[in-house]
C-alpha cells in the first residue's frame, strides 16, 4: 500500500508540473498586451518577435478560416463594331465623351485614319462600374452594327482572400511591434531589432495593399474592349467586268512578263560563254569521227 501511495503521489506531482508549465506558457503569450508586460525587459529579441507574431495570429494558421467568403469575379467584354468609314472617328469620340459622364475609366484609345492602303479603324479599352455597364453597352451598340460580342470571366476569390488574410496578419504584427516600442523596459539591442522588423513589416504591408487595389480594380469594375471597323462596300460585278479588269491589268502584266524575260536572259548569258564553245568543239569532234569512218570504209572497198 505504501508503494502504491508513493506512485500515485509521483504521478500527481508530474501532472501538476505539466499543467503549471502550460499555464505559464499561456500566461507569457497573453502578457504582451496586458498591464504586466514590464517584466519582458529581460527577454531576448527573438522572444519579442515570437510573442508579436503569436498575438497577431501568425502562429495559428494565418488568422483562422474564412467563413462564407463572397466571390470575387473578373469580367471582360469584347465587342466589334462595324459602321461606315466616315463615322468611325466620330463614334470613337462619342464613346469617349459618354464614358466621362458615367462611372467609367478609359485605359487606352487609338484611331487609324483612312489611307490608300488602310481603312479607318480604332480601339477603346475601359473599365466600367457594374451599375453603368448596360448603359455603356447600349450606347456603344448605337454607334454601329455589333458584329461580335464575347464575354469572359475569371474567379479571383482565392487571390483576394489570400491577400486580405495577409493584410490582416501583417497589420496586427506591425501594431504589436509598435506597442513593443513604447515599453520603457525594452533594451537598446531589442529596440534596434524591433525597428528593423517593423520597417520590413511595413514594406510588406504596402506591397500587399497595392496588390489588393489591383485586384479590387479587376473585380469591382468590368473591363470592356471595343474594336471599330469600317464597313466594306459590296458591289455587283457586271457582265464584262472581267474584260475591263484584264484591260486595266494589261500594262502591268506586260511589264511583269518583260521583267521576267530580261531576268532569264541575264541568268543564261554567263552559261553561254561555256555552252557555245563546248557545242562547237563537240560538233567538230563528231564530224571528224564520221570522216574517219568514211575513209576506213572506202579503203576496205
Amino acid at each position: 500500500m505504501l508503494r502504491k501511495s508513493n506512485g500515485l503521489l509521483c504521478v500527481t506531482a508530474i501532472f501538476c508540473a505539466g499543467c503549471g508549465h502550460k499555464a505559464a506558457t499561456y500566461q507569457r503569450m497573453i502578457s504582451v498586451d496586458s498591464a504586466q508586460t514590464s517584466g519582458l525587459a529581460g527577454h531576448a529579441p527573438r522572444e519579442f518577435l515570437a510573442l508579436a507574431r503569436q498575438s497577431s495570429g501568425f502562429g495559428f494558421g494565418g488568422g483562422g478560416a474564412v467563413l462564407a467568403a463572397p466571390r470575387f469575379v473578373s469580367v471582360r467584354h469584347k465587342l466589334e463594331i462595324v459602321e461606315p468609314s466616315s463615322g468611325v472617328a466620330n463614334s470613337i469620340e462619342a464613346v469617349l465623351v459618354f464614358c466621362g459622364t458615367i462611372q467609367c475609366e478609359v485605359l487606352s484609345s487609338s484611331v487609324t485614319n483612312e489611307t490608300a492602303l488602310l481603312s479607318p479603324s480604332g480601339n477603346i479599352a475601359a473599365r466600367v462600374a457594374p451599375a453603368d455597364l448596360n448603359k455603356f453597352l447600349d450606347f456603344v451598340g448605337k454607334q454601329g452594327k455589333i458584329a461580335q460580342h464575347s464575354t469572359e470571366s475569371e474567379d479571383k476569390t482565392a487571390a483576394v482572400v489570400d491577400v486580405e488574410a495577409k493584410l490582416k496578419n501583417q497589420t496586427d504584427f506591425r501594431d504589436n511591434l509598435r506597442r513593443m516600442l513604447t515599453k520603457p523596459s525594452v533594451s537598446v539591442a531589442d529596440l534596434l531589432q524591433i525597428q528593423e522588423k517593423l520597417a520590413d513589416a511595413q514594406a510588406e504591408l504596402d506591397s500587399e495593399a497595392t496588390q489588393r487595389k489591383l485586384l479590387a480594380n479587376e473585380t469591382e469594375k468590368v473591363y470592356v474592349e471595343i474594336a471599330f471597323h469600317s464597313e466594306q462596300p459590296t458591289t455587283r460585278r457586271g457582265t464584262f467586268a472581267s474584260v475591263g479588269e484584264a484591260l486595266r491589268d494589261f500594262g502591268s502584266v506586260l511589264s511583269d512578263s518583260l521583267a521576267a524575260l530580261i531576268t532569264a536572259v541575264a541568268a543564261i548569258i554567263p552559261w553561254l560563254i561555256v555552252i557555245v564553245p563546248g557545242l562547237w568543239f563537240l560538233t567538230r569532234a563528231i564530224r571528224r569521227l564520221r570522216e574517219r569512218r568514211r575513209a576506213e570504209r572506202a579503203a576496205r572497198e
